[in-house]
């Protein structure tokens, strides 16, 4: 097992309810997530619970070079993995997303194009998950897109309360499996 992988499972074992998993999300998944965005369309876009960056990896490869990515990570040792990513686009906030706004506003962005979220929300209290959605939809722009990974289908009625809409697509190739809600703005 890499030193990534222990070093996740490690944090994912003591932070459960903020980490979410015990294992890094698979290529398959990180790939399913990105391919739900147009970045050709894409100024700006969040990633909530950015962890040590594997999905922000994906995210970077497929961003326009003067594209921006603000990515939030409430633990600190996940946060100082980010920073080891070299890459001028990419902006690591290291607090709550229900700071969204506000940072959005401190950095100048009145709409984000995209966000892309592995939040636990089912280890959230539910007034503070639809607390955070209810900010995604207001910082997007019309037409953003959405992006959540889940290991079940609980907090599904987040995003059709908030969005009216939501597409799931379920990636086998996980540990463990997943599935990708998509909403629209």
């Amino acid at each position: 097992m890499g030193n990534k992988r222990v070093s996740y499972l490690k944090e994912g074992i003591k932070n459960i309810k903020t980490v979410g998993t015990i294992t890094r999300s698979s290529r398959f998944l990180c790939r399913n997530m990105v391919k739900q965005i147009d970045f050709s369309q894409v100024d700006h876009i969040v990633e909530l619970g950015a962890g040590d960056g594997v999905i922000t990896h994906h995210i970077l490869k497929q961003m326009k070079p003067d594209a921006k990515l603000f990515a939030f990570e409430l633990l600190s040792n996940m946060a100082d993995d980010l920073r080891k990513i070299d890459d001028d686009r990419l902006i690591i906030i290291e607090d709550s997303a229900e700071k969204l706004i506000m940072y959005m506003e401190k950095h100048g962005v009145k709409e984000v194009d995209a966000i892309i979220s592995a939040l636990p929300f089912v280890a959230f209290p539910d007034d503070l998950a639809y607390k955070i959605v209810n900010q995604c939809k207001h910082v997007m722009k019309k037409g953003g897109r959405y992006v959540q990974v889940h290991y079940s289908l609980l907090a599904k009625k987040i995003y059709e309360n908030i969005f009216g809409n939501v597409n799931i697509s379920f990636v086998p190739l996980n540990v463990p499996p997943a599935f990708v809600l998509v909403s629209e703005k």
